[in-house]
């Protein structure tokens, strides 16, 4: 089947969205954000008005920022997802109890995005980390989604394995190990990878056919985990992951791979 010819309109109006959001401002003038696209002046302008009257972005004495109705979408989006329905709950009680953060994790091909960030007394910040993506090879949540494919289709997913600090695993195999040892415990770690001084643990969550569909993760600084028991928090990592797994619909168990 031939690839369906993309529509120029729509993507622009997504760049414009894009370009918004993922600026560090609060809000962005117009001619930044037709810089930010290389598109021009007059039509980042007509865009723009478009995306106001539908409500999609909000003009301000700044410039502009994602309206409600981008908000709004997302976050029906999130409501009608099974992963998040069942997981939001347990997620935040998770936090609560050992008050670091804990994330919710799904795969977008070669991605790990966030549909749930709860924040315990120890992890307070002061924005939300939801739509937010993590490398697979280098993330406890990433390395859970990957625990399901072979090795052949790892590679070919990931490509070349990018470094964020010394700790990353960079190569195939030395990843491979890595899993091998995440399947046997059920949990996966992330000790420095993607930043340093950041821990994490992961455990995957499998729908009613045992596959892995997304990964639950409890996450913090290295100074907040020496006053934490590890094999305790993993524990609750895992029965938690389960808890939701269940609630999708999982009752058999699943043999080791």
């Amino acid at each position: 089947m031939a690839n369906t010819p993309s529509n120029q309109s729509i993507e622009r109006a997504v760049a414009v969205l894009q370009a918004i959001g993922t600026a560090d401002a609060e809000s962005v003038r117009a001619s930044d954000i037709a810089r930010i696209i290389d598109l021009g002046a007059s039509t980042t302008g007509r865009i723009l008005a478009t995306l106001e009257n539908l409500g999609y972005v909000r003009r301000g004495p700044q410039g502009y920022r994602i309206g409600t109705a981008a908000l709004l979408l997302a976050s029906q989006g999130l409501n009608h997802d099974p992963v998040h329905r069942e997981s939001r709950a347990r997620a935040q009680e998770l936090a609560q109890r050992i008050g670091l953060t804990s994330n919710v994790g799904v795969r977008d091909e070669g991605r790990a995005i966030y549909l749930c960030h709860f924040e315990g007394a120890r992890a307070s910040k002061s924005h939300t980390m939801i739509g937010m993506d993590q490398p697979l090879h280098a993330s406890a949540l990433g390395k859970c989604l990957l625990l399901d494919l072979s090795e052949q289709e790892r590679i070919s997913l990931l490509g070349d394995l990018p470094k964020y600090t010394e700790r990353t695993i960079t190569d195939h195999a030395d990843l491979g190990a890595d899993l091998d040892v995440a399947r046997r415990r059920g949990w996966a770690m992330e000790d420095q990878e993607v930043a340093l001084g950041r821990f994490c643990a992961a455990a995957p969550i499998r729908d009613a056919r045992g596959r892995i569909v997304a990964a639950l993760s409890i996450s913090g600084r290295i100074s907040d985990l020496r006053s934490l028991d590890l094999p305790m928090v993993t524990e609750d990592v895992i029965e938690v992951a389960d808890r939701i797994s269940v609630g999708l619909g999982m009752i058999t168990a699943v043999p080791e791979g």
